[in-house]
């Protein structure tokens, strides 16, 4: 069988690289970048659904989260009906770098996609997603604290 999951990873990781290199100059690492769209995408989100948007726990959402507040790309605003409940948007400088990450984005799709058609593509994207929900199922589970056979 090939190793499509591995090949995956080492796409990932590249553009990843290539993004924490070429943010930096915006004071965004570690994928910070990919909470900063999905927030802005999301106005009002909650850290909780953030988290699962992406696929990291909370422990690691919020260390992200810490991280584009302390450096003023979002804020954090009260529930107006439950006050325990934050809600998360982009201030004026998360919606200023967001025009930034969406170009290099775009950009990286392009690089990515050169030669296919939009056919394949399309196709592309389809097989992916359905990989994504395969996938999905096993994080969910685990993330609940059970362990898979295999």
């Amino acid at each position: 069988m090939k190793e499509i999951l591995r090949e995956i990873g080492m796409i990932a990781r590249a553009l990843d690289s290539i993004s924490n290199i070429e943010f930096k100059e915006y004071d965004l690492t570690k994928g910070q970048y990919l909470y900063l769209v999905r927030i802005y995408e999301n106005p009002g989100i909650i850290q909780e659904k953030l988290a699962e948007m992406i696929k990291v726990n909370r422990t690691t959402a919020a260390r992200a989260i810490k991280k584009l507040e302390i450096h003023g790309f979002i804020e954090k605003k009260d529930d107006e009906q439950n006050k325990k409940i934050k809600k998360l948007y982009p201030t004026e400088k998360g919606k200023k770098v967001y025009p930034f990450i969406k170009r290099e984005n775009d950009y990286s799709n392009s690089v990515a996609l050169q030669g296919f058609s939009e056919e394949e593509a399309e196709i592309l994207f389809d097989y992916l997603y359905r990989v994504r929900k395969n996938v999905e199922t096993d994080w969910e589970f685990v993330k609940k604290g059970n362990k898979r056979s295999y």
